[in-house]
């Protein structure tokens, strides 16, 4: 080990050296200024110890970004939040959707679709200019846990009997892409079977640039899970109304009133979300 270096635990139970350029280009991604992100890295580095773990470190920024400013730290956030649309896979489904009904879709959740030998329960079915996805959600509640190639294996075998239905008819209600969805990453295992049998792949940070926190972030598509306002409870009511986005709490004020949140705490939850849901 080098001299000084800390070594730190992360979630999947590797040791790594700690990067404070790491730590800072987390920081810089809530949209925090360079002062303050140099403040925060070093004050979390001064307070660091052998075989802390990235959790420690997270916990930490997060508590000092959020005295800042709410709205960095919620953005600060942000991936924690996708873990908390669970523990069911349920939400994280209702929130792909609404990425791809924000990119212009037609899109339908929980569908029934035939197959040659039998009949498959679909999480997303999205159509647009020709295009028709047929996409199944991973969630993982366990952060640290990665999905590996039985995913995609198990994805495509289904995928491949809804096709089959079809034989060489129908080609306009056919679907033209499988797409395998997940809030971890995929294993390199993973991403070259996906590659090789033509599944689209989308995780957390895949592909490059246009993965789901590229997406959300370019759309201003966040979880109400990211508000650092909102109570679990008041988390849990709205998800299991299908409020899985900021942006349908910003239209639909009225499940504020519903969970009794007074008139002055309402207006910071809505100010908060109102700067989250600013596109990139």
């Amino acid at each position: 080990m080098k001299n000084n270096a800390i070594e730190v635990l992360k979630h999947s139970g590797e040791r790594a050296i700690f990067s404070i350029e790491k730590l800072k280009n987390s920081l810089r991604k809530s949209g925090a200024e360079e002062a303050l992100v140099n403040e925060i890295a070093n004050n979390v580095r001064d307070e660091l110890y052998q075989g802390i773990s990235t959790k420690e470190i997270y916990n930490r920024a997060f508590a000092l970004l959020k005295k800042k400013k709410k709205g960095y730290a919620s953005k600060y956030k942000l991936k924690k939040a996708i873990y908390e649309l669970g523990p069911t896979g349920f939400p994280f489904e209702k929130f792909v959707g609404a990425i791809l009904y924000y990119s212009g879709y037609d899109v339908k959740t929980g569908q029934f679709l035939n197959g040659k030998c039998v009949t498959h329960e679909v999480d997303v079915v999205a159509h647009k200019n020709g295009q028709y996805i047929v996409a199944e959600c991973k969630f993982h509640s366990d952060e640290g846990r990665n999905c590996n190639v039985k995913v995609p294996l198990y994805i495509h075998s289904r995928y491949g009997d809804i096709l089959n239905n079809y034989g060489d008819g129908n080609k306009e209600e056919k679907p033209n892409e499988g797409w395998v969805v997940t809030n971890t990453r995929f294993t390199e295992d993973a991403l070259t079977y996906g590659k090789c049998v033509g599944l689209y792949l989308l995780s957390w940070d895949f592909p490059k640039d246009n993965g789901i926190k590229d997406r959300i972030d370019r759309l201003g598509l966040y979880p109400v899970t990211v508000s650092t306002l909102l109570s679990q409870r008041e988390k849990q009511f709205l998800l299991s109304r299908d409020v899985v986005l900021c942006k349908q709490l910003i239209d639909d004020q009225f499940y504020l009133d519903h969970l009794g949140v007074s008139e002055k705490r309402k207006a910071r939850i809505l100010e908060e979300i109102n700067i989250l849901c600013q596109k990139s």
